[in-house]
This record gives structure tokens, sequence and C-alpha cells, in this order.
């Protein structure tokens, strides 16, 4: 068994939603769509804000350099907080259309109902905007788990892999991360949160991991000893 536990915080890719479901469904989506989405709305402040950041990072300044620059980033698959922004614009009015509906895991809900029920709080940490976070999870297959999640972080927080971004986690929601269980597929990710202090669980859905680390294991949410 865990130790006690306050705070749930979960990954989205491998864990609660299906890696196919962003990367064959979500991606493609925004891929196609960001040109002519950049051209139609880059006067509005926050697109015009976002080419603003990209310029600021890649030095180029011309409207359309900056949307081949978007696109590049999109391509190479970069974790650069403008792009994650823009991506979530884009699947928002894919959302509103109803042209996209989320994956979720058929063990998640249930497991993150009775969490939330106990009174653990639930929160999202991930490499796309704090905006994609809400959209996956209000427009689930199992309809919208909003109610349920206490908080979204995204990059703004700082880099996945880094071991400061879950202590600024533990300080922003006021838990010790020794009362905070951290889930992820991502070996990278769980080494980075147990050294700050949390307690782990690998999600690993299908297969082995490919190394063995000092993290608990589970194929499924009722799985996890909590």
């Amino acid at each position: 068994m865990l130790k006690p536990v306050d705070c749930v915080v979960m990954d989205i890719e491998g864990t609660t939603t299906a890696i196919e479901f962003v990367t064959q469904t979500l991606y493609p989506y925004a891929r196609a769509r960001m040109p002519d989405f950049i051209r139609r709305r880059r006067g509005e402040p926050e697109v015009a804000a976002i080419m603003d950041e990209v310029r600021q990072i890649a030095n180029v300044w011309n409207d359309e350099a900056v949307v081949t620059c978007l696109c590049a980033w999109m391509d190479a698959d970069r974790k650069v907080t403008p792009l994650k922004t823009l991506q979530g614009l884009i699947w928002e009015e894919g959302y509103r259309r109803g042209d996209l509906v989320s994956h979720l895991y058929p063990d998640v809900l249930p497991a993150l109902r009775a969490w939330h029920a106990r009174g653990v709080r639930l929160y999202i940490y991930s490499s796309g905007s704090v905006l994609a976070q809400r959209l996956i999870y209000g427009h689930t297959v199992d309809g919208d788990l909003g109610p349920l999640v206490s908080g979204y972080f995204d990059t703004r927080v700082g880099h996945k892999r880094d071991t400061a971004s879950y202590r600024r986690i533990a300080e922003a929601i006021g838990t010790r991360p020794q009362r905070i269980l951290f889930l992820s597929d991502v070996r990278q990710e769980l080494d980075a949160a147990r050294d700050a202090g949390y307690q782990t669980v690998w999600l690993v859905r299908s297969g082995a991991p490919a190394l063995a680390a000092a993290h608990r294991r589970a194929a499924r949410f009722d799985q996890i000893p909590l």
C-alpha cells in the first residue's frame, strides 16, 4: 500500500488517455488547420500574443515566418509553450464543433470518482496547455470530468522531467510532496517526481517497461493501491 495521499497528480497521454488519440487525432487535426487558423485569427489579442512570443523565441518577425516556425515546431514535436497554447485554441474550435471527443481508458473514471468521493484532490500535469487539458477532460467519451479535477498545470510551471517543476506544483497546491501521488507512463517524469519527494506509480498500459526503476507499477487505475 501507498503511504497516506492527499492529492493525485496525473499525466494524460498513456496514463488516462491513449497516446494514439493524441498522435493520430489531436495532432493531425491541429496541424492541418494551423496556417488557416493563424491567418483568420491573428488580429485577436490571444493569437497576437502567441505570435509575439514566437518572434521573441525564434527571432522571426514576418507573420508568414511565424506560421512557418510554428508548423516546423509541431512537425518536430517541440514542447514550446506558444505552440501548445495555439494547439489548444485550435482544438477548442474542434470540440465546440463536435469534431473531437476525447478517449479515456475505461478504468479511469471509476477510480477518479472513488478518489474524489474520499476527498483526494485530483490534478493534471501535461506538456499540453491548460486549455488543451480542460478540453480533453471536458469532452470525454464518459462526459465532462471537469468537476472531478481541482487544477491543471502545464509547461509554464516547468518541464515534466525537471524535479523543480514538481516542487512548484506541491507549493501551488499547498501539500507536502510526500502526500502527493504522481501517475505517469514515462520513467523520466516519475524519476523527477520521486526526486521531489512524491510517491509514484508507473502506468504500464501494454507490454513491459524497458528499464527497471524504483517505482510501483500498474496496468490499470484499479490496480493502484490508493
